[in-house]
């Protein structure tokens, strides 16, 4: 189970974090990955990690601004995200996958929480 928080409401320009944490098993060796879905819009990748957190991953429209790391003691992901804009609004989502061979492809992830409202006014 993967559960994110850190989600809310903040004006543009502003930050957040969010956190994923794990249960249920030990996601310390799956690659892990955060997604996005505005409304009636696909999901989008958003950034991955590697197990080990040794390689990143990032869609173009959030390299620079965006930045994923985690620790594998806590089981938890985090994704931290600086210089928020108004289309970064969404529901954030997080995947885990043991060895997706295509970091950004939701196709690739076994895993998935419920995701968390993120909301970026103008």
């Amino acid at each position: 189970q993967l559960v994110e928080s850190g989600g809310g409401l903040v004006q543009a320009g502003g930050s957040l974090r969010l956190s994923c944490a794990a249960s249920g098993r030990t996601f310390s060796s799956y690659a892990m990955g955060w997604f996005r879905q505005a409304p009636g819009k696909e999901r989008e990748f958003v950034a991955a990690i590697s197990w080990s957190g040794g390689s990143t991953y990032y869609a173009d429209s959030v390299k620079g601004r965006f930045t994923i790391s985690r620790d594998n003691a806590k089981n938890t992901v985090y994704l931290q995200m600086n210089s928020l804009k108004p289309e970064d609004t969404a529901v954030y989502y997080c995947a885990a996958d043991e060895n997706p061979t295509a970091f950004s492809s939701t196709y690739e992830y076994d895993y998935w929480g419920q995701g968390t409202q993120v909301t970026v006014s103008s």
